[in-house]
């Protein structure tokens, strides 16, 4: 079967960049049911446009992304940050980040490769309310702004069943290259490795105008050897509707499910019955495309989601800005 046409796939070069620099900015999040209630994935935002296609054309892609999650645990829901427990917990955080995607030269057929690379950087305010020396709940701020762990894929590899579906295989991994200090709330860095992996499935409809893809994927953690925290292991699905117009617009809804299903391990987390989580969300999508006769495009994407049935992690509001450009 010949590969996909170049010029229907285009723009997937753009949109694989722009995915794959909201991954490293949804994974920044300062806290992790996980230790600090959130983890390396935000339900629902992992997944953005053509996730299942590596499109045939070679080259350099690069994309500019912001998120901003602004999230919090109830009193009621005890959860562990910092070496201790917080009865309370609030995290504001704002994440940019630089991704660069190389899609390797192939010869024509059903497969094609990819690497990237993304530095992002983090600026976080967390509040938490701790047990004080006399056992009352004394609220403590703290805050980070540095690089944040980079963020890099070896390989994804993208397989063309035909010309309207697609699928995508990558391995994912976080570093722990940016600052940690034990006992801060808020802190640029993780302290552990994260390998994440995922694959992807793109069906485009009513000539390529209408997509439909889905993404689901997994985060092991390593042992956090400052505290003596391992996070559990977590299972994520995101799906993603888009509909777009000749005028280059396009709008659609993002939804995920997020679901722990190994219990956290430390003294900690055995005190909150393994502290495993789970959660729900859904909102908008909106997209921008524009092309120009030398070849030259933009790629813009917007995204909100709103989190719900949520439980032993941050619940929130988060939102995110992606730009991409290939010349």
């Amino acid at each position: 079967m010949p590969a996909p046409s170049a010029s229907l796939y285009r723009r997937s070069c753009l949109a694989t960049a722009v995915l794959l620099g909201t991954l490293a900015l949804v994974a920044a999040l300062p806290a992790h049911a996980v230790e600090g209630g959130l983890g390396r994935s935000i339900t629902g935002m992992q997944i953005t446009s053509y996730v299942g296609v590596i499109p045939p054309e070679p080259g350099m892609q690069w994309s500019l992304s912001y998120v901003q999650y602004d999230g919090k645990i109830g009193a009621s829901r005890p959860a562990p940050i910092a070496g201790q427990v917080s009865l309370g917990l609030e995290g504001d955080v704002s994440l940019w980040a630089a991704s660069g995607v190389y899609v390797w030269p192939t010869r024509t057929g059903r497969w094609n490769f990819a690497s990237m690379l993304t530095v992002p950087y983090i600026d976080a305010d967390v509040t938490a309310s701790l047990q004080g020396p006399l056992g009352n709940q004394v609220r403590v701020q703290d805050s980070a702004s540095n690089l944040f762990d980079v963020y890099f894929a070896p390989v994804i590899a993208g397989f063309h069943i035909n010309e309207v579906q697609h699928l995508s295989f990558g391995l994912y991994v976080y570093a722990p290259t940016a600052k940690y200090t034990p006992g801060k709330l808020a802190n640029p860095g993780l302290n552990v490795w994260t390998v994440s992996p995922a694959a992807g499935y793109t069906h485009l409809f009513q000539k390529g105008t209408l997509e439909f893809s889905v993404l689901g994927g997994m985060d092991w953690y390593s042992r956090n050897d400052d505290t003596d925290y391992k996070n559990g292991l977590v299972l994520r699905t995101d799906t993603l509707l888009v509909k777009r117009t000749a005028s280059g617009w396009g709008f659609g809804a993002a939804a995920g499910w997020l679901q722990q299903v190994q219990d956290d391990e430390s003294d900690l987390a055995d005190r909150l019955d393994g502290f495993k989580g789970r959660s729900f969300g859904v909102g908008p999508v909106l997209t921008y495309g524009k092309k120009w006769s030398g070849g030259e495009h933009v790629d813009v994407s917007f995204r909100y989601l709103s989190e719900f049935s949520v439980r032993n992690r941050f619940e929130g509001d988060p939102w995110s800005v992606s730009i991409s450009a290939g010349f």
